[in-house]
């Protein structure tokens, strides 16, 4: 078995995560040791505004726009972060993707979960044809990704009937309008993720920090579409909500549906918390509504003290979307 030289334990794999919104994009630069378990850095934190009718829903109007800011951020990168090799990921809306999933016995035949060694080859034609019946367009027309989960990290034939599938898909036509985009910018992007899900990812990595160990807690993601909700309890998503939604009155009705009279011990909202003004309500009623305090997720508290961020981004809980993104990168 090979040692690991000196000098390389201190290199460190860098990521970025870029959300690009009509507000403008938000650009968080995060590193990790490639060995030993040194915690998530963040390197760099900016954002750029644009004009409102350079991004509106899922659709990029003026890429000329997108392109300039993009080139403005990664530009004022500091030496450390410009010279190093770094994944790039981009947010997609979550109205512009589409996530199922369902149990691997209900989407394969059963030979599907026997060999390992073959399992992703006689998936792939089954998830492209489950991906273009749930999205209702062509498979032609979609971007597909998907993955295998198996409960706890066993392997897939010791738990057959059990292990999950998960389908991603999106219009092709949005991925490669945000890749193009990057590309012109002198970026290359190694995935594209959905917002929803990039910032319940920087929630969770939050909560590992700020929650007690097996405290169950609410994530709440407010985005311009709606807000979604996650239970979670020893990092397992229990139930999950959408708002607005035809089987809520109101968002009280949500979030109570959403802990369904359990207490959870916390609960974690990232977004554009302004747009809570829109439905009437505040912080302080969400945590009326579920019961416990809340926090807002803000870069400040995972950051090292000694790399100074600028101050009004590192508290802002809509920069969640590009930091789960980073971190996606750093951790892969």
């Amino acid at each position: 078995m090979g040692l690991v030289k000196p000098m390389l334990l201190g290199t460190r794999r860098f990521a970025a995560g870029i959300d690009v919104a009509a507000r403008g994009i938000t650009l968080v630069v995060l590193s990790r040791r490639l060995f030993g378990a040194a915690p998530v850095r963040v390197e760099w934190l900016a954002s750029a505004p644009m004009s409102r009718e350079a991004v509106s829903g899922v659709e990029i109007i003026d890429r000329a726009a997108v392109v300039e800011s993009l080139r403005g951020l990664f530009g004022e990168l500091p030496r450390d972060c410009a010279g190093a090799a770094m994944r790039c990921a981009m947010a997609l809306p979550t109205s512009a993707t589409l996530v199922a999933t369902l149990p691997l016995a209900r989407l394969a035949p059963a030979a599907c979960g026997v060999d390992e060694s073959r399992i992703y080859v006689e998936l792939e034609p089954l998830v492209l044809a489950e991906a273009e019946r749930v999205a209702g367009v062509e498979r032609q027309e979609l971007a597909v990704d998907w993955c295998v989960t198996p409960p706890g990290g066993v392997s897939p034939r010791q738990i057959e009937g059990t292990t999950q599938v998960t389908i991603a898909a999106t219009a092709r036509v949005h991925l490669e309008a945000r890749v193009e985009c990057a590309a012109m910018a002198g970026i290359t992007l190694c995935a594209v993720d959905d917002e929803a899900h990039a910032a319940l990812r920087a929630m969770r990595h939050a909560a590992a920090f700020e929650l007690s160990p097996h405290e169950p807690y609410v994530a709440l993601w407010i985005g311009a579409e709606g807000i979604r909700g996650w239970t979670l309890s020893d990092d397992t998503i229990a139930r999950e909500m959408r708002f607005p939604a035809l089987e809520y009155a109101d968002l009280v009705e949500a979030l109570r549906d959403l802990v369904r009279g359990e207490q959870p011990g916390s609960a974690l909202v990232a977004g554009d918390i302004s747009m809570l003004r829109g439905v009437h309500f505040t912080l302080a009623d969400v945590g009326d509504a579920l019961g416990c305090p809340v926090l807002p997720f803000e870069c400040a508290t995972l950051a090292d003290p000694d790399r100074p961020l600028p101050l009004l981004l590192s508290h802002d809980p809509s920069c969640a979307v590009a930091f789960g993104l980073a971190l996606r990168g750093v951790s892969e």
